[in-house]
């Protein structure tokens, strides 16, 4: 049995799970798919062909699958996902795509924070954590165990890698590499998220290498290619290694702190440059 208050409207055809609780003044559409154990607090609005999986919990005032900002809409079937045990803050706005099947996902076990905004296209991973305000462009994708402080917004097309700690009130215009950590407009990378990396029980001799791969890639003043050549000779072939090396090689966007050509870090505006060559 689920409970639903009287004064929610649920629209014919919604499919709902066991034990989901929707709470009072609730709305949720005809195409929306809500899993066991789901909690819908009072005012959300769930909208579109959305999936809420199982023991997520959407809190007061949250806007999930509602049509996305782009100007490229044309009416086409998109959809939204969102796995289990998530926590969806107040406020929250998840908008759909456009093109047609297209998805806006979010993995298992990730806790959205008040006022948040996920743009169409984007894909979340698991257990990643966005703070409060923190502002996702389309196409934006964030790997797992990645952490996004607050008020800090992400530019389209950007990736930011696996278990990265973005700092708050940051500017992020390319590719944050995975296992780092940094800050600041322009951004500067401090080095690894070590303690991110022992919380999640990475090994001395796995962050040794890691350490000795963000060196090579930020600090020895090889062309990225090079450095990234010297890492895999140098450094061997583990899944977290080779990571690193896919992720870095495969940026489009280029690799935050970095200038394309020279490795050298990277000063957005020339104002600030002579802080970050302190």
């Amino acid at each position: 049995m689920s409970n639903i208050h009287p004064t929610a409207i649920v629209e014919p055809g919604a499919k709902i799970g066991k034990n989901v609780t929707i709470e009072p003044y609730v709305i949720i559409n005809g195409n929306v798919t809500l899993g066991d154990n789901v909690t819908i607090k009072s005012h959300a609005y769930i909208d579109g062909h959305t999936t809420i999986g199982e023991g997520t919990v959407i809190y007061p005032s949250a806007s999930i699958g509602t049509k996305t900002q782009a100007k490229k809409f044309q009416g086409e079937i998109t959809y939204v996902t969102i796995g289990k045990q998530c926590e969806i803050r107040e406020f929250v706005t998840i908008n759909s795509s456009w093109g047609e099947g297209s998805t806006v996902s979010v993995g298992d076990n990730c806790l959205i924070m008040a006022y948040c905004h996920i743009a169409h296209h984007c894909k979340i991973g698991n257990n990643v954590i966005m703070a409060n305000g923190a502002m996702l462009a389309g196409h934006v994708e964030i790997e797992d165990y990645a952490n996004i402080g607050g008020m800090t917004p992400i530019h389209q097309f950007v990736r930011i890698g696996c278990y990265a700690m973005v700092g708050g009130l940051s500017r992020i215009a390319n590719d944050v590499p995975p296992y780092t950590l940094g800050a600041g407009i322009p951004y500067r990378l401090g080095g690894l998220n070590l303690i991110g990396l022992k919380r999640n029980n990475f090994q001395l001799k796995l962050r040794q290498d890691l350490t000795r791969a963000f060196k090579l890639t930020y600090r020895s003043g090889y062309l990225l290619e090079e450095a990234l050549q010297r890492t895999q000779n140098e450094i061997g072939s583990s899944e977290v290694i080779s990571h690193w090396i896919d992720f870095c090689r495969s940026s489009k966007r280029g690799l935050i702190g970095l200038q394309p050509a020279t490795n050298s870090v990277q000063g957005e505006f020339p104002e600030y440059q002579d802080l970050l060559e302190e």
